[in-house]
């Protein structure tokens, strides 16, 4: 059975990024959201976004909150903030395992299919 799990990295404050509003979404041309979530401590969500019986073939979408987030932090972001979401969509297979890590800071943002 596949798994979905994700974690948010504050590459300008050299940090893991607490406090990040998640969401997940199916990626259908209705965009359904599947759930929400916010990040602890370790920039890590308390539990896989999505597994077991959830875990779907399909597209999805991540929206992440990082203007809010770095606000947050005392970040001096622009008016209107450069990243404001950051939206990563992504396709996956039912029967893998699937982390969807964000490397970000106020002006960029990466990510991969990490382990």
């Amino acid at each position: 059975m596949g798994k979905l799990t994700t974690h948010i990295l504050d590459t300008a404050n050299g940090k893991p990024a607490a406090n990040v509003a998640i969401r997940l979404f199916a990626g259908d041309a209705k965009r359904t959201l599947l759930t929400t979530t916010v990040t602890n401590e370790d920039g890590r969500t308390n539990s896989a976004l999505l597994e077991g019986d959830a875990m779907a073939t399909g597209s999805f979408e991540l929206e992440f909150d990082i203007a809010e987030y770095f606000a947050s932090q005392g970040n001096e972001l622009s008016d209107p903030p450069f990243l404001d979401t950051v939206v990563i969509r992504f396709s996956v297979r039912a029967d893998e395992q699937y982390h969807v890590p964000l490397l970000v800071s106020p002006w960029s943002y990466s990510t991969y299919r990490g382990s």
